[in-house]
């Protein structure tokens, strides 16, 4: 059976650079990092290394990144810490967030009493900048956590226009940036941010590993409390294999980004544009085709299929050995609907099947036309 994967936004095959890297420091480096001899200090200059290379990247101090589990701690970190050591009472955030910021979010009101608000978007879930320059008057301490790139329609955040709000009327600014780095350019001393996340196997590296970047002299205190590592921010023994296999995968996307970026594109422009073609009637979710407002890396597709189809499609799709998504892979197990969707979509459309294809650098046009022909046999 013909395998094709298209769910690159949940997760990206590891580079084979990445993987020989990361097998030769399991077998090379394997001291703990916070012992004293000659392996452990070998184990804390690769940490440390890998630290200056993700700050080299991002222009920022490498005592600004420490190494998490993933994106979701990093969120978790900042958030809750921005309340509970910053006194912030005020979060303003979007309903088409991550559910790795909403459900912190909602954790942060029940236990702190916080106010949350939420910024209008249009409809296709842009946000609108001036209602978040109205939200932002507010005489308490405040928060903005908006995401860079939606993990499920695309959409693309001013990340710098926020970043200037915030600063214009004191407020922290938190992006969770996972579905962005890696894929976008990022300069820390260009943006006013003072806290994102990143996700190693968002871009070609190994999963169970992120960091977050936390402006110097924040003031946050630690999430997780042990022993010392992370200069005493994030206690836990370090998975130096999965912190190298960052560096490297971050690093090769950098170098690679261009030339990637390119090829990917014209991979989703050919996408739409053959969908388009095959199913006249189908819609793109959000701003996924617009490719100004949109990441290069997936398309939303509201598919006209019949009611009674809607609920086996993905289904069918695996069989023939196609791997998409409804949406957030995190919620796959889920019963509920797309919360992002939700939001943008009227009745009728949430009763159709949306689908979320994400491509990356192994995909090609061969397997497009191939998932295709696919949906025509369904429809």
């Amino acid at each position: 059976m013909k395998k094709v994967y298209f769910d690159s936004a949940a997760t990206t095959q590891l580079r084979p650079e990445v993987v020989d890297r990361m097998t030769n420091v399991m077998h090379e480096c394997y001291g703990n990092a916070s012992s004293t001899h000659s392996y452990g200090r070998s184990s804390k200059s690769l940490v440390e290394n890998a630290r200056k290379t993700v700050a080299k990247q991002l222009n920022c101090s490498a005592s600004e990144i420490i190494f998490t589990s993933g994106g979701t701690e990093a969120d978790n970190f900042a958030l809750r810490s921005a309340v509970r050591d910053l006194g912030v009472k005020t979060i303003i955030t979007s309903h088409i967030e991550h559910h790795a910021v909403l459900y912190t979010v909602n954790q942060l009101e029940r236990e702190y009493g916080i106010t949350v608000k939420f910024v209008d978007l249009d409809s296709d879930g842009h946000v609108d900048y001036t209602h978040l320059e109205e939200l932002l008057k507010s005489p308490k301490k405040k928060l903005v956590s908006l995401m860079h790139v939606n993990n499920e329609i695309g959409n693309i955040l001013d990340i710098k226009r926020v970043g200037e709000l915030c600063k214009a009327n004191d407020a922290l600014f938190h992006s969770d940036t996972v579905q962005s780095v890696g894929h976008y350019e990022l300069d820390l001393q260009e943006v006013n941010i003072d806290f994102l996340a990143v996700s190693a196997h968002k871009f070609h590296g190994p999963k169970g590993v992120g960091f977050a970047y936390v402006r110097k002299n924040s003031g946050i205190k630690p999430l997780i409390f042990g022993g010392e590592q992370e200069r005493g921010a994030r206690a836990g023994t370090e998975a130096i294999h999965n912190i190298v296999g960052l560096e490297e995968a971050l690093k090769l996307s950098y170098q690679n980004l261009n030339e990637e970026r390119e090829y990917v594109t014209s991979l989703k422009k050919y996408f739409i544009k053959a969908i388009s073609e095959a199913f006249p009637e189908s819609t793109f979710n959000g701003g996924s085709a617009n490719l100004d407002k949109s990441t290069y890396t997936l398309i939303n597709i509201c598919l006209p299929i019949a009611p009674e189809k809607a609920p086996i499609l993905l289904f069918q799709l695996d069989l023939k050995g196609v791997a998409c998504s409804k949406g957030s892979a995190c919620q796959s197990g889920s019963a509920k609907g797309s919360h992002v969707l939700s939001q943008i979509l009227c009745y009728e459309d949430m009763q159709k099947p949306s689908l979320r294809f994400s491509f990356c650098k192994y995909n090609t046009t061969a397997e497009i036309d191939y998932v295709v022909d696919v949906l025509k046999d369904f429809m």
